[in-house]
């Protein structure tokens, strides 16, 4: 492999991302590998966003992911955290002098430095999370993807999810559990993985209000303009306190925060105001990552980023690696909407039967659910 151009041709955009789950897709579903085959000095390695991995979100579950897939296979792993956008590119330039089989990145937001390290290193796989790897992750003016869905380069492989769906079940279950009649969700950076959670969000609302003849109302998020309420980062803080509180302003009482850490803002938001506010996580089943919130946590929108991870692995550890790119769905058990947990007996009786049968009818087809953002196969 060539270390001298890689510095220029890694630099530009980076974007984060959303992970083709490995359960399931365009083709047949990564199955985890051969590893008997698996050489014992294969090295796989991964970048993180700026969110980093303590995240409880899609860098932690990712990295869980790859040290699942290394002790399984016996080999060690590295990994590298990014603390700023700049990270990005040096960051697999130095996992690439380390000697990397595979890269994994984490995150839309490094389409530019993955796409661009793949084409200058052929003989490195690599893998990333929430891009298709289609356009080197360019979006327009209006946050849409603007890639042809087609994966550009041989030796890099897109792991992707429709969390429109699992977010859909999410939105009418926050649509039925809301007594002020409004409900909020708000984002880190515009960009599809994170639109695409707001969009079937947006439409689980809409739809609950048709079945039940309602009119809750969604405030930080218009489907149809594609505008509304971003932190400019995915960093917990001021602003994504400050953004989180404009909802609840807005008598919101149930939140959705798509971005990583900044939900952490809006949980201190919602104690703040102390006034039976709920939150709902994406990513990871966060009751479960992040027990501090679990008192504030009605559920979690998931998606399955270290099985895929973990099965991506494998098979390039196998030999088996290809760049088809594989889509997450409720039908394959890549995305899914976590329990009620604590709040199972504060729900409407009926709602969980409704969540599932909802559930099966996107899975049958007789329930679109449509984004902007939706992977292509």
């Amino acid at each position: 492999m060539t270390l001298t151009s890689r510095k220029t041709a890694l630099a530009g955009l980076a974007a984060l991302g959303v992970s083709a789950l490995v359960l399931a897709g365009c083709s047949a579903a990564p199955t985890g590998g051969n590893t008997t085959k698996a050489a014992s000095n294969f090295l796989p390695c991964m970048v993180s966003d700026s969110g980093g991995f303590d995240d409880h979100s899609f860098n932690e579950i990712g990295l869980q992911g790859l040290q699942a897939a290394a002790k399984d296979l016996g080999v060690k792993e590295k990994h590298v955290e990014s603390n700023t956008n700049d990270d990005y590119a040096p960051n697999i330039e130095s996992l690439l002098g380390q000697g990397c089989n595979l890269i994994v990145t984490v995150g839309f937001l490094l389409s530019s430095a993955t796409d661009d390290a793949a084409k200058a290193n052929p003989d490195v796989n690599f893998a990333i999370v929430d891009d298709g790897l289609d356009n080197e992750g360019a979006t327009g003016t209006d946050g849409k993807p603007t890639g042809d869905g087609k994966v550009d380069v041989p030796n890099g492989k897109p792991i992707l999810f429709d969390t429109a769906q699992a977010a859909f079940l999410a939105g009418y279950a926050a649509a039925s559990y809301s007594k002020t009649g409004v409900v909020g969700t708000f984002g880190g950076i515009q960009i599809p993985p994170v639109t695409i959670f707001m969009d079937g969000f947006a439409e689980g609302v809409a739809y609950y209000n048709t079945a039940k003849s309602k009119n809750v109302k969604v405030v930080g998020w218009d489907v149809a303009t594609q505008k509304g309420s971003f932190t400019g980062g995915f960093a917990a803080g001021v602003e994504a306190k400050t953004t989180a509180q404009g909802l609840l302003d807005q008598n919101a009482d149930v939140i959705m925060p798509v971005g990583g850490p900044i939900y952490q803002s809006a949980a201190e938001a919602i104690k703040d105001k102390n006034n039976g506010t709920v939150m709902i996580g994406v990513d990871a089943d966060v009751f479960n990552t992040d027990p501090k919130v679990q008192d504030i946590l009605l559920t979690s929108v998931m998606k399955g980023v270290d099985k895929g991870v973990k099965a991506v692995v494998e098979d390039a550890a196998g030999g088996d690696f290809n760049n088809t790119p594989f889509i997450g769905t409720l039908k394959n058990g890549g995305v899914g909407l976590a329990p009620f947990h604590n709040y199972a007996s504060k729900v409407d009786p009926g709602l969980q039967k409704e969540i599932d049968a909802i559930k099966a009818k996107i899975i049958s087809g007789d329930i679109k659910v449509t984004s902007a953002a939706t992977p292509k196969s």
